[in-house]
């Protein structure tokens, strides 16, 4: 019989986390440490970086961090293979790191937001949200599965968002765009991986309390209009999003790839 502990084994797995340093990646590798997997986070934030390790290393996980800017494709080549030479493999890897895209074009009184007006967007900020939100999953992507072949298989879990499959106005213009093409990646990395047994997947998260907002959900007034989408009346914690991510990562998600796993509090139910 198959016990509960052998579903989600992830001891002694090889993973890595980028943008792991805080929110939604670092609980991603605390989960992971905690239950015996060997962690490398990826971040451009070396203080975070520094202190979530130290963190993580003084509650007895095995924990390592490399300072990169996912943007830079040579350097995350570099950070896999010192992983997968470290480790010997790489089993895991989330595909995390995202920025914010600040406000859309409505405030959320539902006032026009000139800000946010297309017509005005800086192409600059386009760029690098797109890359930051899109181009880096492709890379990572890439890498990971040009060690994930050579070992025999592992798992890719890519953080994506609702705002891939809903339109919202409160939201930078930018970030739709970026995470609807994470989430067709994501379909089109399953099929030409899974003959590897390379499993992708998403995790499409709704409002959850982090930093990808620079601290807007701490405004009263942006906080009340994210949590009245919830049908629980509350954004996600961090903590919320453990048990999936240990879920896709271990051997109980053994037939699953390709899917968009929503996890938002019911906020699209609402919202659509």
């Amino acid at each position: 019989m198959t016990t509960l502990q052998a579903m989600f084994d992830v001891r002694g797995k090889s993973v890595i986390v980028t943008g792991g340093a805080s929110g939604i990646g670092r609980a991603y590798a605390e989960v992971m440490a905690d239950n015996g997997a060997r962690v490398c986070i990826l971040d451009i934030n070396a203080d975070g970086l520094n202190a979530a390790v130290a963190d993580m290393k003084g509650d007895g996980g095995d924990v390592w961090g490399q300072v990169v800017d996912l943007s830079d494709r040579a350097a995350v080549a570099l950070a896999f293979d010192a992983v997968a030479s470290r480790n010997g493999r790489i089993d895991v890897v989330f595909a995390n790191a995202g920025i914010d895209a600040g406000p859309g074009f409505l405030s959320t009184d539902g006032g026009r937001n000139a800000e946010g007006a297309i017509d005005v967007l800086d192409d600059c900020h386009w760029d690098r949200v797109i890359e930051v939100n899109l181009t880096s999953v492709y890379t990572t992507v890439k890498h990971s599965a040009r060690h994930m072949k050579a070992t025999g298989g592992g798992r890719i879990i890519v953080t994506s968002s609702i705002a891939a499959q809903i339109n919202e106005a409160i939201v930078g213009t930018p970030y739709m765009p970026a995470k609807a093409g994470v989430d067709h990646f994501v379909r089109q990395m399953a099929m030409e991986l899974g003959a590897f047994a390379i499993l992708v997947n998403c995790i499409s998260p709704g409002p959850f309390m982090t930093n990808i907002a620079g601290g807007r959900l701490k405004i009263p007034e942006d906080r009340k209009a994210f949590e009245a989408q919830s049908l629980i009346g509350r954004i996600g914690h961090t903590e919320d999003i453990k048990g999936l991510a240990l879920y896709l990562a271990s051997p109980c998600s053994s037939y699953v790839t390709g899917s968009q796993i929503v996890i938002d509090g019911g906020a699209m139910h609402r919202i659509k």
